[in-house]
Order: C-alpha cells, then sequence, then structure tokens
C-alpha cells in the first residue's frame, strides 16, 4: 500500500477511534484502555508528522490527559475516590503516574480472599506491567515531539512506582516478575512472569534514560535497569504468538536505535534478541494461523507481528552506517528475517479488507483491532526510540 494511501486510512481509523471512546468530541463516559491508548498516541504523533495538521496533535496531548485523569483514578464502581496513588487533587494532576495506572479492563479487579477464576481474571482490572512500559513510551514520544520534559518526568514516575511492585526474589532464588498486580499494587493478581515483561522493561527504561539526558531531564534508573538486565539473561525469549514474536522484533530494533545512539551498552542483547525472533516468526509463517479465515483470526495479535517486522525492515540500513556496534551474530540473524518482512503486508492487506471487519473477531476487539492496523500502517513513532 503507497504511504499516502496507508496514511489517509489510519487517519480514518483513528478520528473513528476517538469518537467511539468519547476522545474527540468528548464524550461523558470516555471509554479508556491503557494498552490501546499508548499505541493511539503514537499514532497521533505520526500523523501530525506526516500531515502537519494541528488536529492530531491536539488529540494526542488530550488522550494524555484523559488516561491520567480516567485510569490514574480509581474506578467508580470501586467505593474509592482520587487518584490511586493517594495523593490529594492538587498534588495528584502534578503527578498523575505516581500510583500506576490501571489497565481499563470492564470488571472490578478481584477482591482479596477472593478465589481466582482464570477466565474472568481477562476481564478483571488491575495493573499490567506490559501495559505500564507501552504507556511510558508513549509519554517518551510525547517528551521528544513537544520537547516538554514534563512528560518525560511523568514516565520516570510511573516506572519508579511500579518496578518495586512488580519485582520479587522467591527464597533462595532469582529476581522474577509478576505479571498482574491489583490497582494499588499491594498485591498480585496473576503470580506468573510474562515472557518478555522484563525484556520490554530494560529497553523502555535504557530509552527513558536516554530521552531524559536529552532533555535534561534528571532521574535514576539504573538499578531498575540492573534488576531487569538480570531477569532477561536468564529468560527464554523464543515464542509461536504473532503478537509476542512482533514485540521481540520492536524491541530489536528499539535497542539498535538506542546502541546506535549511545543511549544503551549491553553486549549480548541484541544478540539473544535477534538469536530467537527468526526461528519464532518461522513457526509462525510456517503454520496454517495466517491462512485461516477472519473468523479464527485475532487482528491486534497478527498486527503486532507485522508493526515488528516493519521494525525489522529498519536494522539493515542502522546495522550498515555503523559495523563497529554490531556484532556478526546480530547481523546475521537480522539477515535471517528478510525472508519474513513480506508477511508484514501481507497481514495488512488481509486486515484492510472491510469485509474482514464483520466478523465477530473484530468486532469484538474493535478500537484495539483499529489502533494496532493504524500503527502497522503508520509505525514510524512507535518504532522510535
Amino acid at each position: 500500500m503507497e504511504r499516502g494511501t496507508a496514511a489517509a486510512l489510519a487517519g480514518d481509523l483513528m478520528l473513528d477511534f476517538a469518537k467511539i471512546t468519547g476522545l474527540a468530541p468528548a464524550g461523558p463516559a470516555p471509554k479508556r484502555y491503557l494498552w490501546t491508548d499508548a499505541f493511539a498516541v503514537c499514532n497521533y504523533l505520526e500523523l501530525f508528522q506526516d500531515s502537519g495538521d494541528a488536529e492530531y496533535r491536539n488529540i494526542a496531548l488530550e488522550l494524555v490527559d484523559e488516561v491520567h485523569h480516567v485510569l490514574g483514578k480509581h474506578r467508580s464502581d470501586d467505593g474509592e475516590r482520587g487518584w490511586i496513588s493517594g495523593l490529594d487533587e492538587y498534588e495528584g494532576e502534578r503527578h498523575p503516574t505516581a500510583g500506576g495506572l490501571r489497565i481499563g479492563k470492564p470488571l472490578p479487579e478481584r477482591l482479596p480472599g477472593e478465589p481466582a477464576d482464570p477466565q474472568r481474571e481477562w476481564e478483571q482490572d488491575g495493573q499490567y506491567y506490559h501495559y505500564l512500559t507501552k504507556w511510558m513510551h508513549a509519554l517518551s514520544r510525547v517528551a521528544a515531539a513537544t520537547g516538554d520534559p514534563q512528560y518525560l518526568r511523568w514516565a520516570v514516575e510511573l516506572a519508579k512506582a511500579v518496578h518495586p511492585a512488580f519485582i520479587y526474589s522467591p527464597r533462595g532464588g532469582r529476581k522474577r516478575m509478576y505479571w498482574k498486580m491489583s490497582i494499588d499494587l499491594s498485591r498480585p493478581q496473576v503470580a506468573s512472569m510474562g515472557q518478555h515483561d522484563p525484556l520490554d522493561g530494560l529497553v523502555t527504561y535504557s530509552e527513558i534514560a536516554s530521552r531524559a539526558r536529552k532533555l535534561g531531564v534528571r532521574t535514576d534508573l539504573d538499578g531498575e535497569i540492573a534488576d531487569m538486565a538480570g531477569i532477561v539473561r536468564e529468560g527464554r525469549l523464543l515464542t509461536d504468538d504473532p503478537l509476542g514474536a512482533g514485540g521481540l522484533l520492536s524491541d530489536a530494533w528499539r535497542i539498535v536505535q538506542l546502541t546506535a545512539a549511545g543511549g544503551l551498552d549491553r553486549p549480548g542483547l541484541l544478540e539473544k534478541v535477534l538469536g530467537s525472533a527468526p526461528l519464532s516468526v518461522q513457526f509462525i509463517a510456517e503454520s496454517d494461523l495466517l491462512g485461516l479465515p477472519a473468523a479464527h483470526r485475532l487482528a491486534f495479535r497478527e498486527l503486532g507481528l507485522a508493526i515488528g517486522l516493519k521494525g525489522m525492515e529498519r536494522v539493515k540500513d542502522c546495522m550498515s552506517m555503523k559495523p563497529g556496534l554490531f556484532s556478526r551474530d546480530a547481523a546475521h540473524s537480522a539477515e535471517a528475517l528478510n525472508a519474513f518482512l513480506p508477511l508484514a503486508g501481507a497481514i495488512d492487506r488481509f486486515w484492510t479488507d472491510g469485509r474482514n471487519w464483520t466478523v465477530s473477531t473484530w468486532r469484538e476487539h474493535r478500537e484495539i483491532n483499529m489502533v494496532m492496523l493504524a500503527t502497522s500502517l503508520v509505525p514510524g513513532e512507535f518504532l522510535r526510540a
């Protein structure tokens, strides 16, 4: 798809998203969901960069404010009021991320002592680490786009608030992470560890620290970065999930950018990430997943893969400009991914076909599907580090 056509469709999708979620025009009960909104902020910034239309930039800033005022505060049905950080209204306005941010799930979180229901848990509120890192990234991109360091300070405060809650050390064991925490960050709701959460945290913290140096924002994330590096060093990254594989590829591209800019120096990290990526993508490509009809596919998960592949399209050029920074193993793994790059276009073509929007799997996840499709069409701002 030509860039102009892709940008036009992405613009239509994002303006529709703003309407149906009560963002622009403003609605009485805005529907906010942290993962989707993080990608949406990046999309609006990219559309502004592409078109020069200030409406997109304004919507991006309005979305940041609305996320903080909706997901940074208690739900209307949980008996609590105000900021989830416990700060008063004045301090909460100044530090809206100091208590983390809710996911935005439709059901209240599981109460202390309430038996866990694995199916119901998917619809219950709380805090997800991998959603929080996506929001840190979005705030970093807003800081870069506007030159306003306040957005980066909020990203740092978010990292500082949630990191000690999600990280724990089993008795006599290495540090690990919880996958899901309660809204107040006092107890784990799902104790297992997200496979790529530590990697996403390591890359995102490094991005924030690099951006902070450029904007003159004082921060100290060295301890948090060291925690994540240790967990990543011991973990396995190979995955058969399209969204997970796409996240690996997106993180690999961010690592390349940060390394080239002097913002990340972790020997062996890129080799480990890229070493797992070709096999992960190959498994997906050789399965029948991408050949199934739309009713048996989840658009947002496939689009995550397409976004990551588009990041990999840029890796070769960056590596060739600074060859001394990147090992032969990393370059070889990046080269091995070239055979899979056409998958991104195939995924885009499938999901830009409006006939595939009529199935229940699209309609049930409409907002996240719309936003992820727009990101895949204009991925530049989301992929920047």
